[in-house]
């Protein structure tokens, strides 16, 4: 983790406030499907915790999607073009390709739901970009909050869309949908709400990895205030820290 100044590109709404990001750095470290940035609000002491959506190495980019949810994210929607913001970088540990390798899985499911889709855009990305051929599934509350579908589409692979209320594309959740469209699917890669998590552990999905979502104090494990319980020898770990991204065996509801 550093601390990076990074010049603001592009903040623009995309959906029902949702906004879209893009900072450019000077130099651009490497970086993981999953991780995030902690990123400093001008006038709050709490930085606000935001996956990385998309990265672009040859112009020293990243993406960030955000929605507006309380008086810290609304003042990031004012911030223009050009300002220089201040964030700490790369946080978290993010996807495992290589541990779903070993798995061997014949049909991988990406499941995202709301502002759970930034990072599994770049999941998806570097799937395709190794020679993986993963199914999308995308939930979303309603029509007016309905981002980022024609880029995922621009991938080329299988796509399923849900809306709560049936306002777009098939009503019901993404849980659904993979009953659905993709039964026989073995491993699963999922960002979104908690009880979208769990819900998707019932399924006879054998393994894993699980992005979870949590109100972030510090964002690098100081605080404890993310822990998550787990079956490890530490018994909780941070989502900020040893998370965001756990795999499905070490989970407990």
């Amino acid at each position: 983790m550093k601390k990076y100044q990074a010049a603001i590109i592009i903040n623009r709404e995309i959906a029902n406030k949702i906004f879209e990001m893009k900072l450019q750095f000077k130099i651009l470290p490497a970086l993981l499907p999953g991780q995030f940035v902690n990123l400093s609000v001008p006038g709050f002491f709490l930085r606000r915790p935001i996956s990385i959506c998309e990265q672009d190495p040859d112009q020293n980019t990243i993406t960030l999607v955000y929605k507006v949810v309380g008086k810290g994210t609304k003042k990031l929607t004012t911030l223009d073009p050009d300002l220089q913001v201040d964030l700490l970088m790369p946080l978290g540990n993010g996807f495992q390709i290589k541990k779903m390798q070993e798995k061997n899985p014949k049909q991988i499911v990406i499941a995202g739901g709301g502002v759970g889709i930034p990072p599994l855009y770049f999941l998806a990305q570097e799937l395709i970009e190794q020679g993986n051929v993963p199914n999308i599934v995308l939930g979303y509350a309603n029509e007016s909050e309905v981002f980022y579908l024609n880029k995922f589409e621009q991938l080329n692979t299988n796509i399923k869309v849900t809306t709560d209320d049936g306002s777009f594309a098939e009503q019901g959740n993404v849980t659904d949908s993979i009953k659905k469209y993709f039964p026989d699917a073995d491993y699963i890669f999922t960002c979104g709400p908690r009880p979208m998590l769990q819900a998707l552990t019932k399924l006879k999905i054998p393994a894993g990895q699980y992005s979870f979502e949590e109100r972030m104090a510090c964002g690098f494990g100081g605080c404890m205030g993310c822990s998550l319980k787990t079956n490890s020898e530490l018994g909780y770990k941070r989502v900020c820290l040893e998370g965001p991204v756990f795999l499905k065996e070490e989970i407990i509801w």
